[in-house]
């Protein structure tokens, strides 16, 4: 019959010093949370979900999200401009939409299920994003909503890979949405992410794929240490004189591409062993 151990005086303080940081983690998103229903109501954002003047608070609610997981945003590449664009990015994780959302002025375009999502659901309608039910003819009323918008100078972004990856590559990009840029005139904006952890290489935690659950994955991005967003932003694409399959092609090209070159950038290269 084996002995069992009691944990250690050390252990168990570092047992407790873990729960005591995932509460006060916890204590902290629902203060957000509750900071945006208050912004929402305060300046009755959901009166107006999509005026082009409410991208600063979504911004403004972005960053405080960001400061509670624990992401520091570093930006590379061009420069933040005013124009309106249809932006899309490679999509990684929830995250992501807090990392963008801190980086540029943009509403945002998200599944149907989020929707329904308690209180954060209600959260991202009142705060301008569009919702559409993939594989079905929502596609087609999303495109023309989203080209009235970047018509009026309202900047929207998507995630055309339509589903996340674990980072390390781009997936194969669905373009229909992308004929919106072709109908309003306006430019593609590409945006690229990734995320290192404090040993230099691409974090772990963050990707929210397989079949782990949302609470789960919460859950485990509030205990992880600090990582580092890395958000670059390639030149933007001109649509005028393209048709759709040359626009899909080359944001494409330029996203797996762009992703590469960012890897390279950020990436410590450890030495090989002698």
């Amino acid at each position: 019959m084996t002995e069992q151990r009691s944990p250690s005086l050390q252990q168990q303080k570092k047992g407790f010093a873990r729960a005591l940081h995932f509460a006060k983690k916890i204590g902290h998103s629902i203060s957000a949370v509750g900071e945006g229903f208050y912004v929402v109501y305060r300046h009755q954002l959901y009166k107006h979900p999509n005026a082009p003047e409410n991208t600063r608070y979504v911004q403004w609610f972005c960053r405080r999200l960001c400061d509670v997981f624990n992401v520091e945003l570093q930006v590379h590449g061009e420069s933040v401009a005013r124009e309106p664009a249809l932006w899309v990015s490679n999509h990684i994780s929830w995250l992501d939409i807090a990392v963008l959302g801190s980086g540029a002025r943009v509403f945002f375009l998200a599944k149907a299920e989020i929707e329904q999502w308690p209180l954060l659901g209600k959260l991202a309608k009142g705060g301008g994003t569009l919702f559409i039910k993939r594989g079905s003819g929502d596609s087609l009323r999303i495109r023309e909503q989203i080209t009235q918008f970047l018509k009026q100078g309202i900047p929207v972004l998507f995630f055309p890979e339509a589903t996340t990856s674990d980072g390390t590559y781009v997936k194969r990009i669905h373009g229909r949405l992308l004929g919106a840029a072709i109908e309003a005139e306006r430019p593609v904006q590409i945006a690229l992410i990734a995320y290192m952890n404090q040993e230099g290489q691409l974090d772990q935690v963050v990707p929210y794929v397989g079949n782990i659950s949302f609470s789960d994955h919460v859950k485990h991005v509030l205990e992880m240490p600090k990582v580092t967003a890395h958000l670059m932003l390639l030149p933007r694409i001109e649509v005028i004189g393209k048709n759709l399959e040359q626009l899909t092609k080359e944001v494409q090209i330029a996203m797996q591409q762009g992703l590469q070159t960012l890897h390279q950038d950020i990436l410590k290269v450890r030495p090989s062993a002698v």
